[in-house]
């Protein structure tokens, strides 16, 4: 963890003529993503979000220094990201997205299954995706009775049988 850069938001296009741009926060609140400015571009550039406001199902963000059109379309895609020691630590049984990627999966004999390779979110809820090689994907729901242990500082997760059979 300690010094891991997290990924919290992206900006997206212009919103009119005066700076203003589209922003997708990665945030539990949308707000929430001006709450931790600066943040810093993949190049390591800061950015500073002056304001944040909700605009139909979107969000519309003003940046500090980025008073036109021109300059607001040099921003677009860029991600935006914070050093994980920024983050508060989770309650007990939360997890940050970032954390679990890269953890490894073992069945209930603690047998490695392969790696978490992404958290997925399609509005349901968390959905793990744990990849082996020579095998497909398993697509986990992340329950508690689908994935009954997680040991991040053991750096894996157990999944509970119903999860390993329903690959076979």
């Amino acid at each position: 963890m300690g010094e891991a850069r997290i990924l919290m938001g992206r900006i997206g296009r212009p919103h009119g003529i005066k700076g203003e741009v589209k922003v997708a926060a990665f945030t539990a609140d949308p707000l929430a993503l001006a709450d931790y400015s600066p943040l810093q571009t993949a190049e390591g550039r800061d950015v500073r979000i002056a304001s944040l406001r909700a605009a139909g199902s979107g969000y519309i963000a003003r940046i500090e220094g980025v008073d036109d059109r021109s300059a607001a379309e040099a921003l677009g895609g860029a991600e935006l990201f914070i050093d994980r020691a920024r983050l508060p630590e989770p309650d007990e049984g939360e997890y940050y997205h970032a954390d679990l990627v890269g953890l490894e999966a073992r069945d209930a004999a603690g047998t490695p299954l392969g790696r978490v390779k992404a958290v997925l979110d399609f509005g349901a809820g968390d959905i793990l995706e744990i990849e082996a090689a020579g095998a497909p994907s398993l697509l986990l729901p992340f329950t508690d009775d689908m994935v009954p242990e997680v040991n991040l500082a053991g750096g894996y997760l157990r999944v509970a049988p119903d999860a390993v059979e329903a690959r076979s």
